[in-house]
Formats: structure tokens, sequence, C-alpha cells
């Protein structure tokens, strides 16, 4: 970040910056704190993150004022703008995440007392461990200024994908194996689906760091490899063939 003449403008930029990082911090707790509640069937830890939410909303919106007023008062361009409005894009990414961390809080507490073998959550638990580790990173690419970290991440969110399809295939199984398990592996397939659509914002959000740093797009194509919505996946009650 470039020194101003101005001093007080540099300062509403760091400023802004590190509520940025702050709300990240916040986010990345929300998720891990879902997990473990899914986890650990801890519907108070879930009850306390459906509660949290509302604070990453509110640092979103403080965010987001700050940036207006000072696109208002310093009417920057090049590297500044392109901060400043990288900063509300990433807030309303990390916004996101923090309503998704809420959606498997909310199935957690609604699946409590329910028949749930430890192995149905195993696969969640995985994709979990990769999401996590990608919103990490994309955030420190942010922190640092890092376009090569911010590629990095956006090149390994096929492998999110990857897994997420697989665990779809894997929780129809259990369904088709035994009808107890229907209610909460549905539940579960939600939980699933909303944690890789975190991987999907914490892609996002490194295109946004990519962006900052060398004003420019990155030339390809998003790789996606969910195969979730193949028509040919099992589903109880129904006697097709899984396609390879």
């Amino acid at each position: 970040m470039p020194d101003h003449i101005v001093a007080s403008f540099d300062q509403e930029l760091k400023e802004i910056g590190r509520k940025v990082v702050e709300m990240g911090g916040q986010a990345e707790r929300l998720v891990a704190d879902s997990v473990t509640s899914l986890i650990r069937r801890d519907t108070a830890l879930a009850q306390k993150v459906v509660l949290l939410d509302a604070t990453v909303d509110q640092v979103q919106r403080e965010i987001e004022d700050r940036a207006i007023l000072v696109i208002a008062k310093r009417q920057p361009v090049a590297i500044d703008l392109r901060e400043i409005v990288a900063a509300i894009r990433i807030a309303n990414d990390l916004e996101r995440i923090g309503d998704l961390a809420k959606n498997v809080g909310k199935r957690v507490i609604a699946i409590e007392g329910e028949y749930h073998p430890a192995k149905l959550v195993r696969g969640v638990e995985h994709i979990s461990d990769l999401v996590l580790e990608q919103l990490k990173e994309v955030l420190d690419a942010y922190a640092g200024r890092n376009e090569a970290k911010a590629v990095d991440v956006w090149g390994r969110d096929g492998a999110i994908d990857t897994m997420y399809t697989s665990l779809f295939r894997e929780l129809l199984t259990y369904m088709m194996e035994d009808p107890r398990n229907i209610s909460v592996c549905t539940h579960l397939l939600f939980c699933a689906k909303n944690i890789e659509r975190i991987g999907d914002h914490a892609t996002n959000i490194a295109e946004i760091v990519y962006y900052m740093v060398t004003g420019q797009n990155l030339p390809e194509s998003r790789p996606k490899a969910d195969a979730s919505s193949d028509t040919t996946l099992p589903f109880p009650g129904r006697t097709t063939t899984v396609q390879s």
C-alpha cells in the first residue's frame, strides 16, 4: 500500500483492511465451531454459532460504511480504489460464509437426539478440514497482498468439488442401506453443501485478492468438479447405476 501525502488517508485505508482481517477471523471461527458442533453433537456450540453470526454481519456493515465514506472524501484511483472495492467485495463473501456456518449450526440443532452413527459425519469432517485450510490461506493472501498464494487457493477449488461429489454419493449410499439414516443424512447433505459453498466463497476472495494486487483478472474460468447434480446418482428407492 503506497504512502500518501495526507497521512489520515493512509490510516483510513489501513483501518478498512484491519476490519476485513478481523471479519475474516470471525468468519473462520464460526465455520470451525459449526463443524465442531456437528462432529461432537454439541447443540450449545451450534446455538452459539447461530447467535454470533450477527457480529459478522455488523462488521460487514461497518466496512461498507467506512469504504463508502473514504470513496466520497478521497476520490481514490488505481491501487487505492482497488483496495477499497476489494474490501467491500471480500466483506460480502465473508458475510455469506458466516450465514453458511450459521446454517450448519441450525442443522446440528435440528438433528439433536436422532440416530447418528459417527461414520456418517466423517466425510463432512474431511471436506471441512480442506475448506478451512483454503479459507485460512486466502485470508493470509489478503493480509500479505500475496497474489501467488491467492492463485494457489483458486486452483484448488476443484479438489473441494470432487470431495463433495464423493461425499454426496457416500451419504446417499448410507440412506439406501438403512432407512434410519435418511433423516440425518439429508441434514448432512445440506451441511456438506453449505461447506462446499464456503469453499466457493474462499475462491471468490482469491480472485478478488489477485485483482486487488495486480489490477488484472485471472485469465481462466474457475475449474469446477461438482457432479452432484448428475441425475444418474443413486437415491433411496431408485435402482439406477452411478457413473464413474
